[in-house]
């Protein structure tokens, strides 16, 4: 009869060798499917792998043609994401934005002299409300209902695109009550890439303490703090391009945060940079078409208030910026979902 003392080492020595064995196979899985290491230098023969993408301008219209052919279901989900954004966190603040008008309209005259024209003025007012917005401060469970009411329209809009580009006839109804499944897992894979995003916001918040104190004034200085503020920009894109196909991913039934994270890692591999311009163009047309109606909406409303006083607290602006958040969830969350698909069908092994 063996000792006590020996069954437990040979127990532990099988668990151990097991233990190590599992360890070595998640090691040689892993470099089969990322076969380039970190600060080590890969040749340009070696990181060629396929991506056949439409052109910048034909896949936006891509984008705009497969809502165009759903326009009605995306509608009305429109309309319900503006109902509850009103409803819970509240449209945008006339009095805020008249504030803003009004104080842009003293500086200029105190600090530029009044050179500045109308179209500069809402210039201007077009970066301040997109850059700050017109809400002011949200409580925290206004904040908590902006985000899950945000969540919802993206967890819809995929859902639905994913069910009608399959053949599948299915009602707005079908989505909003379906959708929301892989809402918990959604918002883990949202909150790493808050996280992710720090870098660039530490950046950023360096930035405003280096002007205020004329740190960038100096040569040195100022090459040593742009160089930091690029890495940590670089940081932070390098990371959110993957996470943002992971969070299309992510809505696939079955699916946990980890292996969302895991396999969209998988799909940028070698085409990453690739990746990240499409996002960096779908970024661009969102602030483009912004401003194109944004801009306007200021100066009419400039306009139809100084001819009819009486409407002096109608709140165009604020809608008109409700309507854009709307129109930007809906077609960001398109965009993704349908490159997601180009990137898939393209199954080419990691290079």
């Amino acid at each position: 009869m063996p000792e006590p003392s020996k069954g437990l080492r040979a127990s532990f020595t099988s668990s151990y060798r097991a233990t190590r064995s599992a360890t070595h196979a998640k090691k040689r899985d892993f470099l089969s499917r990322r076969p380039h290491r970190s600060f080590q230098l890969t040749r340009r023969r070696d990181a060629n792998r396929s991506l056949k993408l439409p052109g910048y301008v034909a896949f936006t219209h891509e984008v705009n043609m497969t809502l165009r052919r759903f326009w009605k279901q995306f509608a009305l989900l429109g309309v319900v994401f503006i109902a509850l954004t009103v409803g819970l966190v509240g449209i945008g603040s006339q009095e805020t934005y008249a504030v803003l008008l009004d104080t842009l309209r003293e500086t200029s005259q105190d600090v530029l002299g009044g050179d500045v024209n109308q179209l500069g003025q809402a210039s201007v007012l077009f970066l301040s409300i997109a850059a700050t917005g017109l809400t002011g401060e949200l409580s925290e469970s206004q904040q908590i209902y902006a985000s899950l009411v945000a969540l919802l329209v993206w967890l819809t809009t995929v859902w639905l695109l994913r069910q009608r580009l399959a053949g599948h006839l299915v009602t707005l109804r079908d989505g909003l009550y379906n959708a929301g499944a892989p809402l918990v897992s959604t918002f883990l894979v949202a909150l790493v890439m808050v996280v992710q995003l720090l870098p660039i916001a530490l950046a950023l918040i360096g930035y405003a303490a280096a002007s205020t104190t004329g740190l960038l004034a100096g040569g040195v200085e100022s090459m040593l703090f742009w160089a930091a503020f690029a890495l940590l920009s670089v940081l932070s894109l390098y990371w959110v391009t993957a996470t943002l196909i992971a969070l299309v991913i992510v809505t696939l039934p079955g699916t946990y945060p980890i292996q969302a994270l895991r396999i969209a890692g998988d799909l940028v591999v070698s085409r990453r940079l690739r990746i990240l311009f499409r996002f960096v163009w779908m970024l661009l047309v969102i602030g483009v078409t912004w401003a194109l109606i944004l801009i306007p909406t200021i100066l009419f409303d400039g306009w139809i208030k100084s001819v009819l006083p009486a409407i002096e607290g109608a709140p165009f602006v604020p809608a008109a910026l409700l309507l854009l958040g709307t129109v930007s969830i809906v077609w960001s969350a398109s965009y993704v979902y349908i490159l997601y698909r180009k990137v898939v069908q393209d199954d080419a092994l990691p290079a």
